[in-house]
């Protein structure tokens, strides 16, 4: 293994939009996300299916008949 070529590991802090702040690893000392776990649709359990001219309907439609 080559000698000097790591990058420097700091703590750093990782500042969300939401608010929320964290420590991690990383080779920069400060972070900046628009979204983090805290305020993400996926893990608050938010999430909404966007409805693109009713194609979630037709499909809960065709594939309700097919099981009943």
């Amino acid at each position: 293994m080559k000698t000097d070529i790591h990058p420097e590991y700091y703590a750093a802090t990782v500042h969300c939009a939401c608010g929320n702040t964290f420590t991690t690893r990383s080779t920069v000392a400060n972070i900046s996300t628009d979204i983090c776990s805290n305020c993400h649709p996926f893990f608050t359990g938010k999430q909404k299916l966007i409805d693109t001219a009713g194609r979630v309907e037709r499909f809960r439609q065709k594939y309700a008949k097919a099981g009943s």
